[in-house]
């Protein structure tokens, strides 16, 4: 379950980018996160994957308040949260099928486990031909679907996307949603943060729309 009472979120002495923002979600649920540059979207998915804590207010993340978390509990808790970034992420001098396997390992899989998988997911995007490419060789689409495919290589219990179809063609988009929903099928918490309206008309689930640092809740189908 996903939490926020009351919160607030500033960046030092600046102006709040998160206002007085209240929701829950369950577990299991699926949420686009919706509204202008600028309305604070990155800065409330920050609060969801513990890069950050809340200026005020309470974040409870897996039924724990995210302020009484100590810092050596923060990696076994992050392992839990798939995250897709804007600006990918990948460690360049690793190959493809090694940035997706870092979860894996990091979680103690075996070698033929990780290598198996890996190449499935892979494949499944598109990339099956490119399990050795670098980073720096490959397009920021193919980039991306990488960086996707390691947030989803554990089954993570909540999956934290930001703008996760902006560098792929429609094709590919859709395809990466499917995966996302087979994901959320097995009980995955999923949060896309999109400015793709299209591509929201396309699934059936409702919407936080974010606006001055003010949040909305908008039924599947339902305009901001």
């Amino acid at each position: 379950m996903i939490k926020f009472e009351h919160v607030g979120m500033r960046y030092g002495n600046g102006p709040e980018v998160l206002r007085d923002i209240s929701f829950e979600l369950p577990p299991g649920s699926f949420h686009f996160l919706t509204g202008p540059s600028g309305a604070g979207k990155s800065s409330l998915l920050r609060l969801m994957y513990l890069a950050h804590r809340p200026s005020r207010g309470k974040v409870h993340l897996f039924g724990r308040d995210t302020h009484e978390i100590l810092r050596e509990e923060l990696p076994a808790l992050r392992r839990r949260i798939g995250v897709v970034f804007q600006d990918f992420r990948l460690i360049p001098h690793l190959t493809a099928l090694d940035n997706v396997a870092l979860p894996l390992r990091l979680g103690g899989a075996r070698a033929a486990q990780i290598e198996d998988h890996v190449a499935e997911l892979l494949r499944w995007v598109g990339l099956g031909d490119m399990l050795a490419a670098k980073p720096p060789t490959l397009s920021g689409g193919q980039q991306q679907r990488i960086a996707i495919a390691r947030a989803v290589i554990n089954r993570p219990s909540l999956l934290v996307a930001d703008e996760p179809t902006g560098n792929v063609d429609e094709t590919i988009g859709l395809r990466l949603l499917y995966l996302f929903e087979e994901l959320n099928k097995i009980g995955t918490t999923i949060i896309i943060a999109t400015h793709n309206e299209a591509l929201i008309r396309s699934f059936n689930h409702p919407r936080l729309f974010l606006e001055k640092g003010l949040l909305r809740w908008i039924p599947p189908g339902g305009a901001p």
